[in-house]
């Protein structure tokens, strides 16, 4: 994975160098099974990677990026050997505390999200911190494709980490569309669908394409900065012309 510039890097400045005003990127991700061929932390290094380039497309002074957070809830994926997950709430404590402690000195803080399954939890802690009165929201790393560790994500992590990526163990899972696998999801688990851990075909994946998505998606979070935030609490983009 490409290093964060150090500019944007949150945790490489010194307490003098923290400006007033800040705009503070927290990706969160995951640990979690991304079937034989991707490593567990794939969701934690897309989420790290997509709001570092989103801060540095942005090239503004006042957006930095935090140290990415590594655990979401992940009990969908815990069949699987590997998986770490804190579960809702635990992960809402988390967030809220996170919030609390950044917004302190930092103007607003956004949540990138990479894992799906910390979605609902987002959404309640970006709730009860607005209610707060603290400038709070999130966003997602949406990608167009599959739904866990398919050719999405394996061309993203052949893009940021390749020499972590087992292509030699990639094989195709179960490609039913997610909202047809979901009633199953939920209440058997991903092991319940897909035996390996694949929601998704990786064949065909690159480099290039991932390279291609990270750029799409960190200039799709940049934009939704821009805007002001849903009943969920997720950023929106401000309509051409709205400011």
């Amino acid at each position: 994975m490409a290093a964060f510039p150090p500019r944007t890097a949150l945790a490489g400045l010194a307490w003098p160098d923290v400006r007033p005003g800040l705009t503070v990127l927290v990706p969160t991700g995951s640990t979690e099974q991304h079937g034989p061929h991707l490593p567990l932390d794939t969701d934690t290094v897309i989420a790290a990677a997509v709001a570092a380039e989103a801060a540095a497309q942005s090239g503004a002074a006042d957006v930095v990026v935090a140290p990415a957070l590594a655990y979401g809830a992940s009990g969908e994926h815990q069949d699987f050997p590997g998986t770490v997950s804190l579960g809702h709430e635990a992960l809402l404590l988390v967030l809220v505390e996170l919030a609390r402690s950044l917004s302190v000195w930092a103007e607003r803080i956004v949540f990138v999200n990479a894992h799906g399954g910390n979605v609902p939890t987002l959404v309640r802690g970006v709730r009860q911190l607005a209610a707060e009165n603290h400038r709070v929201g999130w966003v997602p790393c949406g990608f167009a494709g599959d739904a866990h560790a398919g050719r999405t994500e394996t061309s993203l992590m052949l893009h940021l980490s390749p020499e972590r990526v087992r292509l030699d163990r990639a094989v195709p899972g179960n490609t039913r569309p997610i909202a047809d696998l979901m009633p199953a999801l939920r209440s058997g688990g991903v092991k319940s669908v897909s035996p390996l851990g694949v929601l998704g075909d990786p064949a065909g994946a690159s480099a290039t394409e991932g390279k291609a998505l990270l750029d799409s998606a960190a200039s799709a979070v940049l934009a939704r900065l821009g805007g002001s935030a849903d009943a969920n609490g997720c950023l929106v983009r401000l309509p051409a012309g709205v400011r």
